[in-house]
């Protein structure tokens, strides 16, 4: 494993919680495992093709671009719709067709009305990096997940679910693009990091028939599932920037993916007014409606019984062991959203198992390391195509 620090190491970062959460975090224990499905759609089967809505285009970069529907596992195991795009580069594909990047978005919401293939924030930041790739010869696909564009809310951070869309949305796209080759790598960032985590864990037994070359991960909200259960009435507030809205986000996906479990005993009336809202408000408008409301506001008791410990231990906990293909990590050290010790002690821990895993800082804010780390990831997938 390599750990290469960025030139902050030694600043100080302003993380007024960084101390604590880094304590907090060494009380790590290892995730749960997580029991196969049997789905009774064939995951990656087409539903739908159809030309993508302006809104949600990239720019000059791409060509050939494409919405789908397609048939993927929701976050009880069952099967569900997906939708997502297709952007291929210009020009003519190599033989054995274009080399595939599985692209996972960022935060967006948990409605429908916040899926990117649907044209909902598909930003500057958004199509500069999707274009940094197709102009390097990368086909991109990009799932919107479950519940995004689909029936139902999204279980935003499961990561089971997250992690299969973005593999299927592989299958999906190869079904109607021929000129898509089956290597593939997953890349992601923040949600989308989670996302690609998961991809990367179980890419070669869910999908051998593809060529699954590695991960890449910036800003990846790990170890979330060791935080959660300190939440409670009078929980500070850490300093971390959207915080409140996230966990709304959270809360609403554990409502989807566990039914059973009775998690408005746990709400404040403020609580389940405000996961409520978090159903149906994009990020940027939830962020800003619950700047005024700690996370502490928001419960009527503890969650660290270990029922709750538990289910959030299925539903976060990214994997530390069963990866078969190198992981590259990235993190800004000036991250104030998802912030270093998270994903610090995730590669830490995937070394110590001895995971093909590589870790790299960066001097930078939680949106900008994305584009910080890209001379890196760019390197990085060159070599697992073979390329470099």
């Amino acid at each position: 494993m390599k750990f290469v620090f960025g030139r902050a190491q030694g600043h100080r970062l302003g993380l007024r919680a960084g101390a604590t959460v880094l304590a907090l975090l060494v009380l790590a224990v290892p995730a749960a495992g997580q029991a196969a499905a049997d789905p009774v759609r064939e995951p990656g089967t087409v539903v739908a093709d159809k030309a993508l809505p302006v809104a949600a285009e990239i720019g000059g970069a791409a060509t050939g671009s494409r919405q789908l529907t397609y048939w993927t596992e929701g976050p009880t195991g069952a099967p569900a719709l997906s939708t997502g795009a297709v952007y291929l580069p210009k020009g003519t594909a190599p033989a054995g067709g274009w080399p595939v990047v599985s692209w996972a978005h960022g935060t967006n919401g948990v409605g429908d009305d916040c899926a990117p293939s649907h044209g909902f924030d598909v930003t500057s930041l958004t199509r500069d990096y999707v274009s940094a790739w197709l102009t390097q010869g990368y086909a991109v696909v990009a799932s919107d997940f479950v519940g995004l564009g689909t029936e139902g809310v999204h279980a935003y951070l499961h990561g089971r679910s997250e992690g299969r869309a973005v593999i299927d949305m592989v299958r999906a796209a190869r079904k109607v693009t021929p000129e898509l080759s089956p290597r593939w790598v997953a890349v992601g960032h923040s949600q989308g990091g989670h996302a690609a985590m998961f991809a990367a864990h179980e890419a070669t037994r869910y999908a051998p028939e593809l060529d699954y070359r590695g991960a890449v991960a910036t800003g990846t909200p790990a170890n979330l599932e060791l935080l959660f259960p300190l939440g409670g009435p009078g929980f500070p507030n850490l300093g971390l920037n959207g915080l409140t809205a996230f966990a709304g986000y959270v809360i609403a996906g554990l409502q989807v993916a566990r039914p059973d479990l009775p998690i408005d005993e746990y709400l404040t009336p403020r609580g389940r007014e405000l996961v409520e809202t978090a159903k149906s408000m994009c990020f940027l408008p939830l962020h800003k409606y619950a700047a005024p409301i700690g996370v502490g506001e928001l419960f009527s008791r503890p969650l660290g019984d270990e029922r709750i410990r538990s289910a959030l231990r299925d539903y976060l906990a990214v994997p530390t062991t069963g990866y078969d293909r190198p992981v590259f990590i990235g993190q800004g050290l000036r991250d104030q959203t998802v912030p270093f010790p998270l994903s610090t002690k995730l590669a830490a821990d995937m070394q110590l198992a001895g995971q093909p895993v590589t870790y790299r800082s960066y001097d930078a804010f939680h949106g900008s390391s994305v584009f910080e780390a890209l001379p890196d990831t760019t390197a990085f997938v060159r070599s697992l195509f073979g390329t470099a």
